[in-house]
């Protein structure tokens, strides 16, 4: 059964923290309680507020399934800004804010206006914000702010539209009953986070249901925007649910 949520945002709320995982990031060998996702969307929220991102603006966050890009995104849906997830980012992005592996720093020569941000390391250069470093030691509370359903949350760089977070929260609900999720079902994402679709079915799903996230290691994808991950670890046909398949 899945709980009613107005704004993405009220995914992360304080209320919500518990020791019951929500995200699994296989590549980490990590597990993140609904404490820790709680807690760090609020973090990852003040560190973008920090470097200026601000409600309405655009920000632009690296596809891959890193558990940093959802605790950006999670934090910038709380703070009203527009999240677009992407792989070909073009270096001179004019995004109020670029989120990125920071591998990838080297890409990018952002104008002004336009801050880089990068995760799993140490930045080399200094005018780069360290996502880590920068989310460790900020306040875990949020500012309560007032945000209208019908605002747009994510942005699909394919068909240059956005979704607001009504869009996304009743997608999400669908899923869940699409895939018969309940609080001990592990959701994992298994297409891109470019595709809103696989946000709303691969993230959102499991956080109004109250299940966890499972972010695959490697090249451990299938053509589906979310499946169900079995004690064992295989995933049941019937619990499968292709992109084509989600109400987005």
């Amino acid at each position: 059964m899945t709980e009613e949520f107005s704004l993405v945002g009220d995914l992360v709320d304080r209320d919500r923290r518990s020791d019951r995982p929500a995200l699994h990031a296989a590549e980490l060998d990590r597990t993140y309680s609904y404490f820790d996702l709680c807690n760090t969307a609020a973090k990852a929220g003040n560190v973008l507020s920090h470097v200026g991102v601000r409600e309405g603006d655009r920000l632009v966050v690296d596809a891959a399934p890193h558990p940093q890009a959802v605790f950006t995104f999670l934090g910038a849906a709380l703070l009203g800004a527009v999240t677009e997830f992407g792989s070909d980012i073009d270096p001179g992005c004019d995004a109020r804010g670029v989120v990125v592996p920071v591998e990838r720093e080297p890409e990018f020569d952002l104008p002004g206006g336009s801050k880089l941000v990068a995760f799993g390391g140490d930045p080399e250069r200094p005018d780069t914000t360290h996502w880590e470093e920068e989310v460790w030691s900020e306040n875990p509370a949020f500012p309560p702010t007032v945000h209208d359903p019908a605002d747009p949350v994510i942005r699909d760089p394919e068909a240059d539209r956005t979704y607001s977070h009504a869009d996304l929260l009743a997608a999400a609900r669908d899923a869940a009953d699409a895939l018969d999720l309940d609080t001990d079902t592990r959701v994992a994402v298994r297409a891109s986070l470019s595709d809103p679709r696989t946000v709303a079915a691969g993230v959102l799903a499991p956080l109004v249901t109250g299940c966890s996230i499972v972010l695959p290691a490697g090249d451990d994808a299938e053509d589906a925007t979310a499946a169900v991950v079995a004690g064992d670890g295989s995933v049941p046909e019937e619990r499968v649910l292709d992109a084509a398949d989600v109400t987005l």
